[in-house]
């Protein structure tokens, strides 16, 4: 037999859920804690079974009773794995509240992802614009009265000096592990900027940020004699958990509306480099992103961009 609704279930507000790529280990992992200790229901994606439950079996030790902490795998080497991270994402769960778009690399060499593009621009700036965009009618809907949802993407200061053309970015010439990095941070940059022209921030706001110089394993990767120098500087360098912080912070502030298209360094909002501010490049990007991910433009249409 049903019996009446108790009162309170009509008021409770129901607990938020995040989504956390690149979250098996490092900044990732870092900021999934953080967000469960907030009280959130926290998605962990990582593309290592192992280490991804080793991660859900960290946070979950260190998280207060009771936290909501799950898996879900996926290749952020390939766009059919995105596509199925998201289309798992949706069909568990009714709301979604945060994106972090954490997950990175830097390719020690030359290689392409399995859609044939340079590895590092596939991973660090093709797979989270695709992903956001799978996720963003989701995004929208969940967003609770005077709460906006939320969509942090990790870029860095690597983006300065570095140069984007976007019709040659995923055969670049002149490859080296740093400008492919640069660049893909340089594109993370101007996709925040050029979503958040095209979002409400009363809904959905978009940020960027800088999570700092952090000790992780990132930058054993980044070729021979760099690789050396990151090994060399390590140990003087702050933890993962540092690097975390701007992340949660825009995760969870109370009013995120003023980060809303912003990049931010140590939780305030930073000046990034002339490049990063280029809204003709971020259209142009965001234009050819959407051709090489194979979606339809299902967001309003450009803005108007002041020359």
């Amino acid at each position: 037999m049903t019996g009446p609704v108790p009162s309170h279930s009509l008021t409770a507000t129901p607990r938020r859920t995040a989504l956390v790529t690149g979250a098996s280990a490092g900044i990732g992992l870092y900021t999934a804690l953080g967000l469960a200790r907030a009280g959130m229901r926290v998605i962990i994606a990582g593309r290592n079974p192992d280490r991804t439950e080793a991660a859900q079996r960290f946070i979950a030790a260190q998280a207060p009773a009771g936290a909501q902490i799950e898996t879900a795998l996926a290749d952020f080497s390939s766009l059919a794995s995105v596509r199925a991270l998201a289309a798992d994402v949706l069909g568990r769960h009714e709301r979604l509240d945060v994106l972090v778009n954490n997950a990175g690399l830097i390719s020690p060499r030359y290689a392409e992802s399995a859609d044939g593009y340079e590895l590092t621009i596939a991973v660090n700036h093709l797979a989270p614009f695709l992903l956001t965009h799978l996720l963003l009618d989701r995004l929208k809907a969940s967003a609770q009265g005077e709460t906006a949802s939320r969509i942090v993407t990790v870029a860095s200061i690597a983006h300065r000096g570095a140069n984007l053309d976007p019709a040659t970015m995923t055969k670049p010439e002149g490859w080296t592990p740093l400008s492919a990095y640069g660049r893909s941070k340089l594109a993370n940059i101007l996709f925040t900027r050029t979503l958040a022209r095209r979002l409400d921030p009363a809904i959905v706001t978009a940020a960027c940020l800088h999570p700092g110089v952090i000790a992780t394993d990132i930058g054993n990767r980044a070729g021979r004699f760099s690789g050396l120098g990151w090994r060399l500087i390590r140990p003087f360098l702050a933890g993962p958990e540092k690097g975390a912080e701007t992340s949660i912070f825009l995760a969870t502030t109370a009013d995120p509306a003023p980060f809303h298209g912003a990049y931010l360094i140590n939780r305030a909002i930073a000046r990034p480099s002339s490049a990063a501010r280029d809204d003709h490049l971020g259209e142009a990007l965001w234009l050819e992103s959407a051709q090489l991910v194979g979606l339809q433009e299902k967001t309003m249409p450009a803005p108007t961009i002041a020359d």
